[in-house]
């Protein structure tokens, strides 16, 4: 085995835990895990460099090839993210002298003992599950803390008196309370190997039906929800890639990029991230809608099933026939005809597929009043290339934009009375604008509805190339077969060369590989569970974004009723059964682990004057340094003292749109603020936040993002 430097890397105040007798065993294991870690790191480049090597085929073949060098590239990447702390502690369970070391990944040496469990397997829990009032089976848990490759401390945690015995600290929470005090980063901190017992409980929670996760600020709700979407992944078959996966909503951009790293550090990387303006092509240049009445229109779910009737409009069947000729007869379709082949396509295939479908239908029909002497790829020729048919299909079922529909509902308001006939004739009036496209926030469920129920516009024109295409290569098939087949000098006098005639067979010969096609919407679904953060925000039109790409209902939904920014004034059951949710349950996070008592203090009436039932979390820390109060012309003050004081962290100005930011110092909103954290946070004259619940919200909010020091700035200068 090569000689290694020692992982442990104590400072001089920590000299007692320096001792063999405490460390000897944990360099020991580390030292089977750099050298396993080694060997496998170098195996799998080679079987990834092997297999980019190979040829790539056609096919399933192709498709299999692609999808191992996925597999094998995200497990060197997993492995090679960290050295040897992918070691989060480890736990000594009763009755068993050797200690089972917790990793974020599994690891087993060439003799296939198991040098790592994975934090996610059952073996892994009481890890984060154990507490002295429920040790689960422990005697002991070691955490550590690493920096830059080297272990720079570690606590220990004693639960009998069997595991007083080498052990160093006997601080329950010494681990928990000193990372709280670390400073910030523009990324969400790794917090794995201090997960809370509360919080492994709401992780490991089955994933049927829909979990709410309750909790004021600083709880750990979006820890709770990444860390949960990693490990349904890993333990839950039913959630596999395969079928549907995980998707995580989080609240906006700046957010999915603050916790960017979350999951790649948790080993999982197939998690689908998004917010709700991603889901649709509009989102992100949508707008604020202007009009709170027309906001509110837009928000219900009655508007959003609205789509349905839109669409209908165009799915009329003829009640009249039509004479279609082809080169060899005349040929009738009638209205019963229509109507069959508008009733071909299965329940729920979006319309522009749909289409696709009506028309094969249509031919068909056709072709079953032909003479049966004229083969049947000619007739189908025959007829697709009629324009007559092919306008009244047009008219009958006319390829749709998503777009183009709900521009219309807004600019021609007979058609939105039709789709929406129980708007009275003053909301068909206000929901009328003069740029129909002029998209807002509130638009987005609908189109989203419209895109989902209509599908890409793009459908038909492409499905038409490929078809032609298709057409085109099985004609020149044709050809060359019907000369084969006359061929006398090619007659086997086995009969192949007749059997080549059979169109079954033809079919089978056509090369249909390089037919254009579209590329799938990675975000459409369905995905078998879906996690979103922030929940509190959304509408119930909102929801119906989220319902439609997740048929299983199996949600985690996790939120705060008090930082609601338009209120929340009914029950998270009330709420999610309203907008088509019936299996809720509901876990509560009590315990405030970001934001220190001091700050708090002044929080909690705040948000209370609005919301007397808010679910304020209790402190779990004091820091000593009381809320400041000071005037609007000492920004620039703050910021600079603070600045060299601290050599790391970052600061956040909440509240001064004009204000630029800079280096470690962020300017952002109340709402985009949610769901971040900041060394400092200073407030900038929160009056102006307003005076209902709106603005209580958002003063508690921006109140509640610091994890040291907050400053209020108000009044004159």
């Amino acid at each position: 085995m090569t000689r290694r430097n020692p992982v442990f890397d104590l400072p001089d105040r920590l000299a007692a835990k320096r001792d063999p007798a405490l460390i000897a065993g944990d360099e020991e294991h580390f030292a089977r895990i750099a050298e396993t870690l080694e060997a496998t790191i170098a195996e799998l480049g080679e079987r990834l460099a092997a297999e980019r090597r190979r040829p790539q085929g056609e096919g399933q073949d192709a498709l299999d090839r692609d999808q191992e060098i996925h597999r094998l590239t995200a497990q060197l990447r997993s492995l090679t993210r960290f050295g040897l702390d992918l070691c989060l502690g480890r736990i000594v369970r009763a009755g068993e002298a050797e200690p089972v070391y917790i990793g974020r990944l599994g690891l087993t040496d060439r003799d296939g003992e198991r040098l790592l469990v994975d934090w996610r397997s059952p073996a892994a829990e009481p890890f984060f599950a154990a507490t002295h009032g429920d040790p689960h089976g422990l005697v002991s848990r070691r955490r550590f803390r690493w920096t830059r490759g080297r272990i720079t401390d570690y606590w220990d945690e004693a639960f009998t008196a069997e595991g007083l015995e080498n052990t160093a600290a006997l601080d329950d929470q010494s681990a928990f309370i000193a990372s709280l005090g670390s400073s910030r980063s523009a990324r969400m901190r790794d917090v794995l190997g201090t997960i809370q017992a509360d919080q492994d409980a709401i992780i490991r929670a089955s994933s049927r039906g829909a979990l709410v996760v309750d909790g004021g600020p600083g709880t750990g709700k979006t820890v709770v929800a990444l860390h949960r979407s990693a490990y349904l992944l890993y333990s839950d078959p039913r959630l596999s890639r395969g079928r549907g996966g995980v998707l995580f909503v989080g609240p906006s951009a700046g957010y999915l990029a603050y916790t960017a790293d979350v999951l790649p550090g948790l080993g999982e990387e197939g998690v689908q991230t998004c917010t709700l303006r991603d889901l649709v092509p509009e989102g992100a240049d949508a707008g604020v809608e202007a009009d709170a009445e027309v906001a509110r229109l837009k928000s219900s779910v009655a508007m959003v099933r609205a789509v349905e009737a839109a669409v209908r409009y165009h799915e009329r069947p003829p009640t009249t026939g039509l004479a279609v000729t082809t080169d060899w007869a005349a040929l009738h379709l009638d209205a019963d005809d229509w109507a069959e082949a508008f009733d071909a396509p299965d329940p729920g295939t979006p319309h522009n597929e749909a289409r696709l479908v009506v028309w094969e239908a249509l031919l068909e029909i056709l072709e079953r009043q032909h003479d049966d002497r004229i083969p049947p790829h000619q007739v189908r020729r025959s007829l697709t290339r009629n324009a007559e048919l092919r306008a009244a299909f047009s008219r009958a079922w006319p390829v749709l934009d998503p777009a183009g529909v709900v521009g219309d509902l807004w600019s021609v308001p007979a058609y939105l009375r039709v789709s929406a006939p129980w708007l009275a004739a003053e909301e068909v009036a206000l929901l009328q604008r003069g740029e129909p496209r002029a998209w807002t926030v509130s638009d987005l469920p609908i189109l989203d509805a419209a895109r989902l129920r209509i599908g890409d516009p793009r459908t038909s024109s492409v499905r038409r190339r490929a078809e032609a295409e298709l057409a085109d290569r099985r004609e020149r098939m044709s050809t060359v077969i019907d000369y084969l087949v006359g061929s006398q000098e090619l007659d086997d006098g086995e009969g192949v060369m007749t059997m080549l005639s059979v169109s079954d067979l033809q079919n089978t010969l056509v090369d249909e590989s390089g037919i254009a096609h579209l590329d799938p919407d990675e975000l459409a679904g369905p995905f078998a569970h879906v996690v979103v953060d922030e929940a509190q925000e959304l509408t119930d039109a909102e929801w119906q974004m989220l319902l439609a790409r997740c048929p299983s209902r199996s949600f985690t939904i996790v939120g705060d009723r008090a930082q609601a920014r338009h209120g929340f004034t009914e029950s998270w059951e009330e709420r999610l059964t309203r907008v088509g949710l019936r299996a809720v349950t509901l876990a509560s996070l009590t315990i405030n682990y970001r934001t220190p008592a001091e700050i708090m203090a002044e929080a909690e009436p705040v948000i209370r004057a609005a919301i007397p039932d808010a679910n304020v979390p209790v402190s779990v820390r004091s820091n000593g340094i009381p809320v400041r109060h000071g005037r609007l012309d000492e920004l620039d003050t703050v910021l600079g003292a603070w600045l060299a004081e601290h050599d790391d962290g970052v600061a956040c100005v909440i509240g001064a749109p004009g204000f630029a930011p800079g280096e470690r110092v962020r300017s952002l909103t109340p709402e985009l603020a949610k769901g971040l954290e900041f060394d400092l946070v200073v407030l900038v004259d929160p009056a102006r936040f307003g005076t209902g619940i709106e603005g209580a919200v958002d003063h508690y909010v921006a109140m509640t993002r610091a994890t040291e020091r907050l400053v209020v700035l108000e009044g004159g200068a």
